[in-house]
């Protein structure tokens, strides 16, 4: 389900902090997620489970997602403008439709200096 979503951007959100992301980067990497889980389930959502898999690097974060869905017909794409958008937000993005199943990745980097503390 679409509100479910929230949960997905708030977890990216909270490890590209600890990460030293600019405030922009954040925001950036929420709206990259929406987009590659509205590819992935479309607008309205799909019945069935979407598994995210966060891996922090050191200078960025990896997130992967992969849907087991009840009605598998539907296929997953981005339209041209979600192309342009995460071509502006993220350094790389891939969509497909499997196998084993749909799935996307995307990677973004901190490119922002920022003074850390150690954690």
């Amino acid at each position: 389900m679409p509100e479910f979503l929230r949960l997905a951007r708030v977890t990216a959100a909270g490890l590209a902090g600890r990460l030293g992301f600019s405030y922009d980067e954040v925001e950036d990497l929420r709206l990259a997620i929406d987009e590659m889980c509205f590819g992935l389930t479309g607008p309205t959502g799909r019945r069935g489970t979407v598994e995210l898999v966060y891996t922090m690097l050191g200078d960025g974060l990896v997130v992967e997602g992969r849907g087991q869905f009840v009605d598998d017909i539907t296929p997953v794409g981005l339209t041209d403008l979600s192309r342009v958008i995460l071509g502006a937000l993220v350094d790389e993005h891939d969509l497909g439709p499997g196998p084993p199943a749909p799935h996307f990745r995307l990677v973004k980097h901190r490119h922002a200096s920022v003074a850390r503390t150690g954690d």
